[in-house]
């Protein structure tokens, strides 16, 4: 059961009543959907920016960074950081907490990695109700890193007010922002690592390819430079997030619409999802379903209506 008066701690900022919080939603366990009714209400205060970018851009370093000219300007920061798991042991890679370790002694600095763990769907549920917990919490702004290389993680990213999405010079980024997707989201890029050859290259690709975009309902994401590991940059960066916030509060009320309908959409994907597993798919019919598409006896849609009749007659 609940621990009683743990809304009211999280609403004070207890870390330890936050992160309790968070692993009962990362575990779907049942308090946590009572926990999170009572603390709704107290929600969409904060600002939310989402970082991402491709595996080796600096995004932590630079996150890390950021951290601390919010702290500098007395905000409270929270952090969610969305690792890739291990296929076989479910782990997370946790190298983000280890690069902010100098936030550690910091009560009003919090930092979580959350896993995707092979969760259905489960993720960007989590992550929301995370950043929920956050802001319930007090925290503003609330920085979300993801690794931004799965829908997954562009699922998450795109509920920030806020999408900074981070390349470096040498790696190719230009053409993965394409591939992955990302470049539709961004509000500004950032371009880390700028000491590195090639970074006139990147911003002159990058210029070229937002030339070809439509920005009729939002303005043109601008291209900013940094070196994280020495803080160069940072602090213009972060004066960017904050000036597009601000920009952007008129537009805010219908883009949190949008995200909300798409939360709405996720949760009811992920409950159909698992009362669907629970009511009906038992691990034998499964396979005996698989086996059938598989060998072409049976083909998914036909498969999909059967288990969503059967549904229905409970």
């Amino acid at each position: 059961m609940k621990t009683p008066g743990l809304s009211e701690r999280v609403r004070a900022g207890e870390a330890r009543a936050v992160a309790r919080a968070i692993s009962m939603v990362e575990e779907n366990a049942p308090p946590a959907v009572e926990l999170m009714r009572e603390l709704f209400p107290q929600t969409g205060n904060a600002r939310v920016i989402g970082i991402t970018g491709s595996p080796g851009s600096g995004k932590s370093s630079l996150v890390d960074r950021l951290i601390g000219h919010y702290r500098g300007a007395g905000r409270r920061v929270g952090v969610i950081a969305v690792d890739p798991s291990s296929a076989y042991s479910g782990g997370a890679i946790l190298g983000d907490r280890v690069r902010m370790q100098r936030h550690a002694g910091d009560d009003d600095v919090f930092i979580r990695s959350m896993a995707t763990r092979g969760h259905l769907g489960g993720l960007a549920r989590a992550s929301n109700d995370a950043i929920d917990l956050l802001d319930a919490a007090g925290f503003d702004p609330v920085l979300v890193e993801t690794v931004g290389v799965g829908q997954d993680e562009i699922d998450i990213v795109r509920m920030a007010d806020a999408v900074a999405v981070v390349l470096v010079p040498g790696m190719g980024d230009d053409i993965q922002a394409i591939k992955a997707g990302i470049l539709e989201i961004a509000d500004l890029f950032v371009i880390n690592k700028a000491d590195r050859e090639g970074v006139d290259r990147l911003q002159a690709d990058l210029d070229y390819m937002l030339s070809l975009g439509s920005y009729e309902e939002r303005p043109r994401p601008e291209i900013y430079r940094t070196i994280a590991v020495q803080d160069q940059g940072v602090g213009p960066l972060r004066d960017a997030l904050d000036q597009f916030l601000e920009s952007q509060k008129g537009h805010r009320r219908e883009r949190r619409r949008e995200r909300s309908q798409a939360r709405l959409l996720s949760v009811l994907t992920e409950r159909l999802m698992s009362r669907a597993l629970d009511q009906v798919l038992t691990a034998k019919k499964m396979e005996q379903l698989v086996e059938a598409i598989s060998e072409r006896r049976l083909d998914p849609y036909s498969a999909v209506d059967g288990i969503v009749e059967e549904l229905e007659t409970r």
